[in-house]
């Protein structure tokens, strides 16, 4: 009776895993790990925890500081709700183009993909826009960020979340770029879904942003 030894190639299969030929070496180069995450998703959301943190002591610091600014203007003298709602809407719908791109790699509808992408990028380059409009009108009322503590908190908070839909678009300009130049294909999807957390974090905390910069100023 021969007893069975294991071979060092063995690998076991890992729940979550692609179950396809070029399994091993694919969990190698995402390295996969006993969370069942490959390490460059792993990484991402700790990246996003991080700045989770920062974002939130933005957010607080905004709110530590309402209402104590000695000159104006005032939140409530410059800011344009419809135009802001307008913007919030757009960056949302990002999102939901986001998830078509990713759908879209996912089932090698390379077309649709590079379509849903450009158009994700496309939408946040237009947010970026109602952004920095919004940032001209204010400064053309008077306010910078230096001129009283709601300017200064205020343009520390929303410029650094516009920073963050910057790196965005050209990340994903970047990505559809790249399927252009090397054949792309779902198992390229793990790389856009990566994006496409970064992307739906930064909405995320736009909404919270929003609420509670923009809308609590008229309750």
């Amino acid at each position: 009776m021969s007893a069975h030894v294991a071979h060092p190639t063995d690998v076991p299969r890992v729940d979550g895993a692609p179950d396809q030929p070029g399994t091993r070496g694919m969990m190698t180069r995402l390295g996969w790990r006993s969370t069942r995450l490959p390490d460059v998703k792993l990484l991402m959301w700790v990246f996003l925890a991080s700045d989770c943190m920062m974002f939130g002591a933005l957010i607080g610091t905004y709110l530590a500081y309402h209402n104590r600014s000695l000159v104006p203007p005032f939140p409530i003298d410059v800011f344009d709700i419809p135009l802001t709602t307008v913007s919030s809407f757009v960056l949302l719908m990002s999102s939901f183009l986001m998830v078509l791109a990713l759908h879209s790699l996912r089932i090698d509808d390379i077309p649709k993909f590079r379509l849903w992408t450009f158009g994700v990028a496309l939408f946040g380059s237009i947010f970026l826009g109602f952004q920095v409009y919004e940032f001209v009108h204010f400064v053309n009322a008077g306010l910078s960020i230096h001129h009283n503590l709601f300017g200064t908190t205020f343009f520390v908070l929303t410029g650094t979340h516009g920073i963050h839909v910057a790196v965005g678009v050209l990340w994903l300009l970047g990505f559809l770029i790249q399927s252009y130049v090397r054949p792309t294909s779902s198992k390229d999807a793990v790389y856009l879904e990566i994006a496409g957390l970064y992307w739906h974090f930064v909405d995320i905390v736009w909404i919270v942003i929003f609420t509670v910069v923009y809308l609590v100023e008229f309750v």
